[in-house]
């Protein structure tokens, strides 16, 4: 990975944050008004974090996400990624920080069907311009790194939601993201591969790639150790936590047929 995550405690004001709001806000025109989806949100999250946003639907939630995901531009406010004012860019800039910087990872895959993993994986780098030998070696990795060496050449239609979900984490990760963001990653799984998705994460995010997953569910976010929740378009609470382990909990299920 690019860096290594920071002992906790470690970030302080001469470390660039990887993430810096300032009254970050979002509308959006309903009739002869508008939405506040929204509303002045100001705050920080050091380099190799996981954290979870929480809420209920309408919250602000996905919105968050989008704004810091650059898929959408606020309506006023600042956002910094890694000391980079975001909403000043160009949309071919934003388009190559979004490359660079960011990996995506979605609840309904969102992989190409007629295309096998290792294809699916590096597709991000395709629009980088990568040599195809380079990028395959990379895609290759990563589905190594998710536990997917084997299926390589599987499409889609071949594989448990489970194996779904690891590919697009692959892909997310293939260009060493700074950022990996995750919206509603297990809301499509069982219990138990969910669990095992968040246990691939909280080893992703020990290896320094920071997590900024969307969920209304307290049961994921607890594998979080910082959890911001929003009502109303507005941060209500921002909370640190001692994170679960999901691979401990993994283990404790009672065993079942389902493979993740």
């Amino acid at each position: 990975m690019r860096h290594k995550r920071p002992a906790e405690g470690g970030f302080s004001e001469a470390m660039t944050a990887l993430i810096e709001t300032q009254g970050l806000t979002k509308h959006y025109p309903a009739g002869e008004g508008v939405v506040a989806a929204l509303q002045d949100v100001s705050l920080s999250i050091a380099p190799g974090r996981f954290v979870a946003a929480m809420g209920p639907s309408g919250s602000g939630k996905s919105t968050f996400l989008n704004l810091i995901g650059c898929l959408d531009r606020p309506t006023r406010g600042s956002y910094r990624l890694m000391g980079e004012e975001v909403e000043a860019l160009s949309h071919d800039r934003l388009a190559d920080l979004r490359s660079r910087r960011l990996g995506f990872v979605f609840q309904s895959f969102n992989l190409l069907p007629r295309a096998d993993a290792l294809a699916n994986v590096e597709l991000p780098l395709i629009y980088r311009g990568m040599p195809r030998r380079q990028r395959r070696e990379r895609a290759a990795a990563a589905l190594a790194a998710v536990g997917l060496a084997d299926r390589m050449h599987h499409r889609p239609t071949q594989l448990s939601g489970g194996q779904q979900q690891r590919v697009a984490i692959a892909r997310a990760i293939v260009g060493s993201p700074d950022l990996i963001l995750a919206d509603e990653p297990t809301g499509a799984l069982d219990t138990r591969t969910g669990l095992s998705i968040m246990a691939l994460f909280q080893a992703l995010n020990r290896s320094g790639v920071g997590i900024l997953m969307v969920t209304h569910d307290a049961d994921v976010a607890r594998f979080a150790e910082r959890v911001l929740r929003f009502r109303d378009g507005r941060l209500i609470a921002d909370e640190t936590q001692n994170a679960a382990d999901a691979a401990t909990a993994l283990v404790a299920l009672p065993e079942a047929d389902a493979v993740a």
